[in-house]
Parts: structure tokens; sequence; C-alpha cells
């Protein structure tokens, strides 16, 4: 399976900046998998075989929920796509239901990035974009929403 951009592109039209969603929404499953180990090395330091078995089990639960997260925001991470080109700013979510937006770049009024401390620190964030309708486009946990933001205004 290709990329969308690919798919779509205009005869002459050239892709400036491809991004995607930044590493961070894999934290829920980081935490799980964090929990899940801390559950089995903490299962093998009681003497007690009833604690052992219920830490082992609570681990191996935590594991499965942990697997879970993680391979849900793989999946998200994997079928997003946000590019800018030399003629619109294309942004694709989902594989069977599909989400998509094209807004020309010339049709562009303004572009907000919205940052947390953690985002400003791990370089991700928001992005809003308003075209001269008026209209609005959020992109969430954007990779370098900065540099995204700039391939569009530079013109």
């Amino acid at each position: 399976m290709g990329r969308y951009i690919d798919d779509i592109l205009q005869p002459g039209e050239k892709v400036l900046y491809s991004s995607n969603l930044h590493w961070v929404v894999y934290w829920k499953g980081i935490l799980g998998w964090i929990a899940a180990v801390v559950l089995f090395v903490a299962s093998g330091q009681t003497l007690n075989p009833t604690l052992t078995a219920a830490g082992l089990i609570a681990s191996g639960v935590v594991a499965v929920i942990a697997l879970y997260f993680t391979v849900l925001a793989w999946f998200r991470r994997w079928t997003t796509e946000t590019d800018v080109t030399t003629l619109r700013v294309v942004h694709k979510e989902g594989f069977i239901t599909r989400r998509t937006f094209e807004i020309g770049i010339d049709k562009v009024a303004s572009v907000s990035v919205d940052q947390s401390i953690p985002g400003r620190i791990l370089n991700y964030g928001n992005v809003t974009l308003e075209n001269m309708g008026d209209d609005e486009q959020k992109i969430e946990t954007i990779a370098s929403p900065l540099a995204f933001r700039s391939h569009i205004t530079a013109r």
C-alpha cells in the first residue's frame, strides 16, 4: 500500500514537506509496559506463592492492555499522513473509514500552532489551519509543528 499523497498528486505538483503523528501517541502503551514490568518484578520479590501468582496474572493482564494501546497507537500513526505540496495542504486519517481534507496553499488564511510545555520539549503540537472561508481544520499531535507551519507560510 502506497502513500495517499502519491496517489493524488497533480501533474507538476511536488511534495515540499511530509509530517506524521509524533511518537508521543504511544504514551498509554509505554506506561502500560512499565506497569507490567513493575508488577512482574514485584511478583518475584514475595515469598507468598499466592501473591506471586496474583502478581504474575496482573502483570499479564496489564501487558495485554499495553499491547492493545501500543498496536492502536501504531495503527493510528501508520494511517495518518500530513503533507504540504506546491499547491495544497493534504491531511489523511484512517484506513477503512478515511477522513481527509485538502486546502489550497493560496486559500490558507492562517496557521496556528498550539504546544504545551512537554510539546515544546519533545517537538510536537496541534496545528489549526484556517482557510479563507473561516473554516478551521485541526491536526493533533503532529511532529515538528513549527517546521510544518513554515512550509505552509513560506511562499
